[in-house]
């Protein structure tokens, strides 16, 4: 029996049916399927199909189970999208994480109803070899039981689209269940998140209701949502209220759970919880998971999430994929309260740079989805009073205090503190002695302004005001919980404080000797809280408390001061931390702009960046504790500026580049309609995947048949379908794609289906799918017709931009302002930088890092390559970031492998020729092609002989998962490149061809494919290393036969 011994294992690494569904796509880590699918369109193709679908069926084991299952995931999936979808004003489209945890969703959902059994034995199977290759000494993992089927859950950072996955959840249970269900249960933590659940399902089409007594025993509408919070739900009822006793739901349930580290921290509603269950499933979500388990140190728990857990995407993943704000979180050391305001000023100050930022920049920064900076002070507690050591305490009254004695300057406090502050004299240090806001006000310092000028504005900007003045609180009379806060010579309210105890505050308040004023109630303003995310809001600052941890999103918080922190608290802290980190990006992307090739608008990183202080220190030290045994990293990693230095005598030799204007940019008014065009005939093959058998303990069998019968669409049949359905459809696709100048309407696509046009040929299974005899096979008619559109106009519009790109290409001389020649930046972890740091300077200062034979510092050196250094990752670093991207594996080999091949060949192949190599960046800075796949290869080689000029773009990259064949652009793209030397180029003397080197070895490519390294080389350019011999690039410097036929 192994041992259940887990408490000293992270959630993480106990993700046994995660870990199972990653071993069917040859993935041994979280992170390595990750990184392997982010770079995957999102979306559908024009097929129907997701591109992130075609290529799991690539990595899936060939006839398997889940290899001749996920085309119908897929088309499940979509299905149930298109539904959600069919209300909202804005279409949702999946993200890359998103569509993965639905489609493992699909994976159990189908093995649990239709092969249980087997389902139980390979993820036992799983289990065993886990444990197998693990030391004795090793916790282990349980085996599964029948039980462990009947619960999924999902571990998705705040912001990750948790609500989306429950709503197409309950979707693919309803379709795999055929069983009718008593009730469906959402259960959420408080009213305020239950009001929002039942909106956002409307927007979703789900019908939703507030679960009551009465009403449960009245008839419901089919599949309707029940909706009641965790709190009400009790055992047995003591007496009247609005509790609800479990017996209430008995019969078959499906069972939602918002937040379930609720139900995970506290073990009445985990019983609650479990009893809903008993009899159903249930799905649960929560940003949290991980802290909630490792509060309660319960190793039953972390046994059951372990298998629960089908998708993690916690917060680190989020992070990393560039979702979300960067944040800075203060290491500071402090003892006393009488520190507490110099770093409640500094971050003051932080916050009005944030403020003055986006005044200036309001107009540029908008369509990156910012808004007006909001300072956030926000607590575990509801109330604002609480006891600690028998007195009453107020951590909200701390930071009135300090608004108070900022506005009013006696004897000019703020503005000697301001100076201190910046001159990197405020008194607050971190563990190594350095002043925690040095450097932190680099936007502000750039201004040039004294003390007194910034403190002027940061009244105007924060306080609304030009005049000191004492700080006035006032009851919001039609908002319980409000107070407003102004100052003497303001008529405009800044700030707002939202508690659940105002009495007992402004009791405090009374007492208090501050002179802070208390005003007469305000009874004609309405709820200011409710209005602070409109564009006219003018709150700048909301103190409050546990009333907006859970159910408020407000995309304005920028600086986050914490309250009240309780050391039970790690989940809500947690979550507290993910709304505040919350982005809209730019397109609502929820991305950082980082995350973008191109330019940005400087600075932009200000308001992107969540700073988090805490007004007393024990409650900053809990908080890095709660984020580091989340596996968040806080310190900031240390930045280093490594400049190149080009070859000046190189750029002399007038080496030339192809350029053309983005399409989408200079083509912008040039209107395109869709016509007949026989250079864009498409083909398509129908795939009908029919299950057969009948559900059992053994499983059912699927059973995917060949389509054989290649058939055009008749006259008579397209009239049968709905054009204007089918022209608003593709319409949606346009928008999807982009293809913005692209006109048609319902006659041109109709002329496009015409089979006398020939525009597609297409194969079916049956005759019944091109000649319907039902409404049903008139649907599935009309979704093969929109399929042959879509992959019609895809084709049509690609020729479009292939045509305006082929007139436009020009060629321009590289000089040294062009954009693949960027300065190096490189993040060093700290517990690193410490020893690096000082030997990397070194290097630089010296000009050692420029030549070869670097070892503190991996650089693929090439005497030939355009500038120096030009960095690589190697097992050494690769804990280090850096901009651009430094060389991988294979990238850094062929470097050195093309520098041995020209010194090799030098004195007779090369005798008469010149090398000279760039490394070529990628979307917004290198040379690309194809640009709705944005392929831009790693590299370009020039090879010159007096005037002539050879111009190779290099790939190394990996082709076990590429067809090799004549629609696979990226490898034929030297036809192309071939043809337009010819037509453009040829009194130019310049040759264009382009080559890969392929990462996979040539023995796995041969068997696949039938051919030897010759016939790769001469039809496809694909090459192969040979690591003892270099003479493997000798195609590349073979020049061609010009000839307009060459595609």
């Amino acid at each position: 029996m192994p041992s259940r011994n887990n408490l000293q294992r992270p959630l993480d690494n106990h993700l046994t049916l995660h870990q199972w569904l990653n071993s069917h796509f040859g993935y041994k880590t979280t992170r390595d399927l990750l990184n392997n699918i982010k770079n995957h369109d999102e979306g559908f193709n024009p097929d129907g199909y997701s591109p992130i679908c075609e290529f799991l069926i690539s990595r899936a084991e060939p006839n398997s189970a889940v290899e001749r299952g996920l085309r119908t995931y897929d088309d499940n999936i979509k299905r149930h999208l298109s539904v959600i979808n069919d209300t909202r004003p804005q279409p949702i489209v999946l993200r890359y994480f998103q569509y993965l945890a639905l489609l493992y969703t699909e994976i159990f959902l189908d093995w649990k109803f239709n092969r249980p059994a087997e389902l139980l034995r390979q993820l036992n199977a799983f289990v065993q070899r886990r444990n197998d290759a693990r030391a004795p000494s090793d916790p282990m993992d349980t085996h599964f039981i029948d039980a462990d089927l009947e619960k999924l859950a999902f571990w998705m950072a705040t912001g990750a689209g948790k609500t989306l996955i429950m709503h197409i959840n309950y979707h693919q249970f309803l379709h795999y269940s055929k069983e009718a269900l008593d009730h469906i249960v959402l259960i959420t933590p408080n009213e305020g998140l239950s009001e929002q659940h039942m909106r956002e399902m409307a927007s979703s089409d789900i019908r939703s209701e507030r679960f009551s007594i009465e009403g449960n025993n009245s008839p419901h509408a089919k599949n309707a949502v029940q909706v009641i919070e965790i709190t009400k739900l009790v055992e047995e009822k003591t007496g009247e209220g609005e509790s609800v006793e479990v017996e209430a739901f008995e019969g078959k349930n499906l069972i939602l759970v918002d937040e379930g580290h609720k139900g995970s921290g506290g073990e009445v509603w985990r019983k609650i919880r479990d009893r809903l269950g008993e009899t159903g499933f249930t799905f649960e979500y929560s940003a949290t998971f991980g802290q909630a388990l490792a509060a309660a140190k319960n190793a039953d728990l972390v046994e059951e999430y372990g298998k629960a857990i089908i998708f993690d995407y916690s917060y680190r993943y989020f992070y990393d994929d560039g979702y979300g704000k960067n944040f800075r979180v203060l290491n500071v050391k402090y003892d006393d309260d009488t520190q507490t305001e110099i770093l409640l000023l500094g971050n003051l100050l932080s916050f009005y740079e944030q403020r003055r930022y986006f005044k200036h920049h309001t107009e540029a920064v908008r369509t990156y989805g910012l808004d007006s900076p909001l300072w956030a002070f926000v607590g575990s507690k509801v109330n604002a009073v609480y006891t600690e050591n028998r007195r009453p305490r107020s951590d909200v009254l701390n930071v009135i205090r300090f608004l108070h004695r900022f506005a009013k300057n006696e004897e000019n406090w703020a503005t000697n503190a301001i100076k201190e502050i910046l001159n990197g004299n405020s008194g607050l240090s971190d563990d190594n002695g350095t002043d925690v806001f040095q450097n932190r006000l680099s936007y502000l310092n750039r201004f040039d302004e004294t003390p007194e000028q910034i403190y002027v504005g940061i009244l105007n900007e924060v306080f609304h005001t030009e005049t000191s003045g004492a700080l006035h609180l006032q009851d919001v009379r039609n908002a319980q919980g409000e107070i407003a806060l102004k100052t003497t010579h303001s008529s405009e309210n800044f700030g707002l404080i939202y508690i659940g105890d105002t009495a007992a505050f402004k009791k405090l308040i009374a007492n208090d000797d501050a002179g802070i004023e208390t005003d007469s109630e305000d009874v004609l303003t309405e709820s200011l809280f409710n209005d602070i995310n409109k564009p006219d809001s003018s709150i700048n600052i909301l103190i409050g408390a546990k009333k907006f941890i859970e159910g408020w999103d407000s995309w304005r918080v920028t600086a986050m001061g914490l309250l009240n922190i309780g050391r039970q608290e790690g989940s809500q802290i947690i979550q507290l931390f993910g709304r505040g980190v919350r982005l809209r990006g730019k397109d609502m992307s929820l991305k950082r702009s980082a995350a973008f090739e191109g330019e940005h608008p400087p600075h932009i990183s200000l308001l992107e960046t969540l700073n988090i202080f805490a007004v007393r220190a024990n409650f900053m030290a809990q908080f890095r504790d709660y984020l580091m045994r989340e596996g968040i990293e806080l310190d900031e990693p240390i930045q280093m500026e490594i400049p190149i230095i080009s070859n000046e005598s190189f750029l002399e030799r007038r080496l030339f580049v192809p350029k053309v204007d983005p399409y989408n940019e200079a083509a912008k008014g040039q209107c395109v309609p869709l016509t007949v065009n026989s250079a864009a005939y498409i083909t398509h093959t129908t795939q009908i995947v029919e299950i057969i058998g009948s559900s059992s303990q053994q499983g059912i069998q699927g059973s995917q048949s060949t389509a054989t019968l290649e058939r055009k669409i008749e006259k008579e049949m397209l009239e049968l379908l709905d054009w204007q359905k089918v022209y608003l459809e593709l319409l949606e696709y346009k928008q999807e794609k982009q293809f913005h100048n692209l006109i048609f309407d319902v006659h041109s696509l109709q002329t496009v289906m015409d089979p006398d046009q020939e525009l597609y040929g297409l194969t079916v299974r049956k005759e019944s799918e091109v000649k319907p005899t039902s409404l049903e096979e008139v649907t599935r008619l009309e979704e093969l017709v929109i399929t042959l559109l879509r992959k019609y106009i895809a084709k049509f519009y690609r020729i479009i931009q292939k045509r305006w790109s082929g007139n436009r290409i020009r060629l321009d001389t590289l000089k040294e302002d062009d954009d693949n020649f960027t300065d190096w930046r490189i993040y060093i972890p700290r517990d690193e930088a410490h020893e690096l740091e000082p030997q990397i300077q070194n290097l630089i200062e010296s000009g050692a890092i420029y030549g070869p034979n670097v070892t503190d510092l991996p650089n693929a050196y090439n005497d030939r390559h355009l500038y120096q250094p030009l960095l690589a990752i190697t097992n050494a670093n690769n804990s280090w970031r850096t901009t651009p991207s430094a060389l991988e594996e294979s990238e850094k080999l062929f470097v050195e492998d093309l520098r041995s091949y020209v010194r090799q060949q030098g004195e007779v192949p090369l005798a008469k020729n010149e090398v000279f190599l760039l490394r070529n960046q990628s979307r917004g800075k290198g040379i690309g092609f194809y640009q709705n796949e944005g392929f831009y290869p790693d590299f370009i080689l020039w090879i010159t002989e007096g005037a002539k000029q050879r111009i190779v773009f290099i790939e190394p990259h990996g082709m076990v998962h590429d067809a090799i064949n004549e629609h696979n652009e990226k490898i034929t793209l030297f036809k192309r490149l071939r043809t337009l030397s010819y037509e453009r180029f040829r009194g130019e003397h310049v040759q264009m061809d382009s080559f890969i080197i392929s990462k996979t070895d040539f023995q796995v490519l041969r068997r696949r494919e039938g051919i030897e390294r010759r016939e790769f080389a001469e039809e496809w350019h694909i090459l192969f290393r040979d690591p003892a011999d270099p003479t493997y690039l000798s195609p590349i410097f073979q020049e061609y036969t010009p000839t307009l036929n060459t595609s």
